[in-house]
């Protein structure tokens, strides 16, 4: 049997939505990308045209090695995020995992934790994938501690792997396993 991400379904949790990513996002997507402390954090030098993103958007929904979700809260619909698993590895049953909050007014309300929760779950008990991993800037320590709150582990770490405003900057490897 072979491994898939797609189709995309919708995950609901508690608080949140997450919904397939795709060109009805472009405003909350490129309002993230706006955000200075988005592209510090996710350690993105890559400067976006809105025509772009829009480009991008679109092409999401013919990609098999991924799966790009929007995070909407429920109650108000607000796009405060996105989330992705990616780089998927059917041979390895493995695959990467990236989150990124919009802006600073959606850090430390446990929103990340959650919608990180959810995905996982989708990995491991739908898709059936046995690990997940991602990499996670030394400066985000915050990020690090939700990571570990969702069961991921740290595995080592990439020396000096960003350059961001003339420092250098290390980059922390961390994995899940379907079986803990």
């Amino acid at each position: 049997m072979a491994l898939s991400l797609t189709p995309v379904p919708t995950l609901t949790t508690e608080r949140l939505e997450l919904v397939p990513l795709g060109p009805t996002h472009l405003d909350g997507t490129w309002a993230a990308l706006q955000e200075p402390e988005v592209l510090r954090l996710t350690g993105t030098h890559a400067r976006f045209t809105r025509e772009g993103v829009e480009t991008w958007l679109r092409s999401l929904a013919d990609r098999e090695d991924r799966a790009d979700w929007a995070i909407l809260r429920r109650d108000d619909g607000a796009h405060i995020g996105e989330v992705v698993l990616s780089d998927l590895d059917e041979e390895n049953l493995s695959a990467g995992f990236r989150i990124a909050l919009a802006g600073p007014r959606w850090f430390g309300a446990g929103y990340g934790t959650e919608a990180t929760r959810a995905v996982l779950r989708h990995a491991f008990d739908t898709v059936g994938l046995h690990r997940v991993e991602l990499e996670v800037y030394a400066f985000n320590p915050r990020a690090q501690r939700a990571y570990e709150k969702a069961g991921f582990v740290v595995e080592g770490r990439r020396r000096e792997a960003l350059r961001w405003d003339g420092e250098w900057v290390d980059a922390i490897v961390m994995g899940m396993l379907a079986d803990g």
